[in-house]
């Protein structure tokens, strides 16, 4: 049950003397952003992510879009969307590489306010944005893959800027690796695992 949006916010971990005295050298910071994608159904796309190098955490719960926002007023809902919060090492892996396991694993974005058997809004594809920056990436993004005609259909994906992302209850967090034999999480999130691990081998790890 969960869609898609995009957020970028830069985090930088600052290196602590000891580590550069033990190197002889200064240690290069560790730089952590987040992005926040609303696709589905919030369990099958939070455990995609888990399983990609380079990613720290990830959180399911509901973006909503800023309607103060530039171009707020051409999104078709103003509602939330089941969304995931994705913490990562961009030394590890970029943004260009998490919307491509967005688009090519995660969900099917040419389905409007549904995925798969899920339907409504809260279905929604967006990636959600915090800055200028963000957007731009984001949208030439959704431009390339609209133009390589990759899908038979229209990509339905919209960019918004993120007011606030609220996590989900407890019980919901990691749900695919709580309930592996859920009839749910067998028909429509381990097949999309499985493709990650088949599809982008330098991306995927086990846990």
């Amino acid at each position: 049950m969960r869609h898609i949006i995009v957020l970028v916010t830069p985090l930088v971990l600052a290196t602590t003397a000891g580590a550069q005295e033990r190197s002889g050298s200064p240690v290069p910071a560790t730089r952590l952003d987040t992005a926040v994608f609303a696709a589905g159904c919030y369990w099958g796309v939070e455990a995609v992510f888990e399983h990609v190098r380079g990613v720290r955490s990830v959180v399911a719960g509901f973006a909503v879009p800023d309607p103060a926002a530039p171009g707020a007023g051409r999104l078709r809902h103003a509602g939330y969307a089941e969304a995931v919060e994705i913490v990562y090492d961009s030394s590890q892996v970029t943004y260009e590489q998490l919307l491509q396991v967005l688009f090519q694993i995660a969900h099917d974005p040419t389905q409007l306010d549904r995925q798969g058997p899920d339907v409504g809004p809260q279905y929604r594809s967006v990636i959600f944005v915090g800055g200028p920056d963000e957007q731009r990436t984001a949208e030439a993004y959704l431009s390339r893959l609209r133009g390589s005609q990759a899908f038979a259909q229209p990509v339905v994906t919209e960019v918004a800027w993120l007011q606030r992302f609220r996590p989900a209850g407890e019980d919901q967090q990691d749900f695919v690796e709580k309930n592996p034999r859920s009839p749910y999480v067998v028909a429509h999130d381990l097949p999309k695992l499985e493709a990650l691990r088949r599809r982008f081998p330098a991306l995927y790890r086990r846990s």
